[in-house]
């Protein structure tokens, strides 16, 4: 078994940590006040290959693997979050979705301006009354013959005003159930689509998360992802490998603040001494980095599994359930190693504990993820 990683993904991991800091960092705890989207920042993310970073070159991607992805995403999460979730959204719940599902002329004319950056995705499942319970969708999209006629709405989606292309999940056959849902491709400006109200969040308030409106939205049925009936299967599918991003986000907020307290430690003194040098502060970060270390090997597998084409469901979730578990702990010591200084916004670690938290919720809860578990293993 070989842990050691490749010169090209050493080099990726590197340009993502460097853009962190020289891109990111600066401005950082401003966007989180304002609830401010980093849309000049994704720009540069999108012209450095970073949202389309494991789609084939042919479509404008990287033709990177799962690998380079989580440690971009490691990286980029340890500054800042909402620049991340973004991130994932693109890479992993729509193109990744979108290369390998949809026809030539979906690749040709969304993915495309996707991989590229040009643009940006959103994915769109979760609604008022159907968030866990993916099948209790109410969103409707009515068979009309040559287009579908899209009603509903659709609640705490990421990138909700700045993407251009919307992969909406909707109902089509209630008596089939999940068998009676569809993926569709929904543009921005369709007549009939409303973007809604953004929402005031704990964390990652940089992130543009909104609801939507669709009334009788028409949308060409050269727009539907698969079969008919596919949309089910193609959201869970997604959100598998969605899990493996997500969970790379949550190591790297544990990471960024974990270093946050670890360089403090060494500089600030109690009793004559410095925090580092009382074994109780030593003790919480040998705690933080085991805990670290333990889940970037469960996230790493989940990514090698993938990039072998290997069934890496159980891996993904048992990652994303793990690492978004310690990230609140070891956000939490972070802030505790800082004392007063931690509960303030110039410290950076405050607005990291925050971001924790989003991580056992979305893109599946850690019930769900448990429930995913538990069916791999009983399976």
């Amino acid at each position: 078994m070989n842990f050691q990683l490749s010169e090209e993904q050493l080099a990726v991991q590197q340009a993502a940590r460097d853009f962190a800091q020289s891109e990111l960092l600066p401005g950082v705890i401003e966007r989180d006040a304002e609830q401010k989207f980093p849309a000049e920042q994704v720009k540069k993310m999108g012209e450095l290959g970073f949202m389309g970073m494991m789609v084939d070159p042919k479509y404008n991607g990287g033709g990177m693997d799962t690998i380079s992805y989580v440690l971009a995403m490691e990286e980029i999460s340890k500054i800042d979050a909402s620049a991340s979730v973004c991130m994932s959204v693109n890479n992993s719940l729509v193109c990744w979705g979108l290369e390998k599902y949809g026809t030539e002329e979906q690749k040709e004319k969304y993915l495309k301006p996707l991989a590229a950056g040009k643009i940006i995705g959103a994915f769109c499942l979760s609604e008022p009354e159907a968030g866990s319970d993916a099948t209790s969708q109410r969103t409707s999209a009515e068979d009309k013959g040559d287009y579908y006629l899209l009603n509903g709405t659709k609640n705490w989606i990421t990138n909700g005003n700045s993407a251009s292309v919307y992969i909406v999940i909707a109902q089509t056959d209630v008596a089939k159930r999940h068998k009676g849902i569809n993926a569709l491709i929904v543009e921005k400006g369709m007549p009939g689509f409303v973007v809604g109200k953004k929402e005031d969040k704990m964390g990652i308030r940089g992130s543009d998360t909104h609801s939507l409106m669709f009334t009788d939205v028409k949308v060409p049925k050269a727009n539907r992802i698969g079969e008919d009936g596919f949309g089910f299967t193609f959201a869970m599918s997604t959100l598998n490998g969605g899990r493996i991003g997500i969970a790379a986000q949550a190591l790297g907020i544990a990471s960024g603040a974990y270093e946050l307290a670890l360089k403090y430690s060494k500089e600030r003194k109690a009793f004559g001494h410095y925090l580092s040098e009382h074994q109780a502060i030593q003790f919480k970060l040998a705690d933080m980095a085991t805990k670290i270390d333990a889940a970037r090997l469960l996230v790493w597998q989940a990514a090698y599994l993938k990039d072998q084409g290997k069934n890496f469901v159980k891996a993904a979730a048992q990652a994303k359930l793990y690492a978004s578990q310690i990230v609140q702990e070891v956000t939490t010591d972070a802030v505790q190693i800082h004392g007063g200084y931690g509960y303030v916004k110039e410290f950076h670690v405050e607005r990291l504990m925050r971001d924790a938290k989003i991580t056992q919720i979305y893109e599946g809860t850690s019930e769900i993820q448990k429930m995913v578990i538990s069916r791999e293993l009983l399976r």
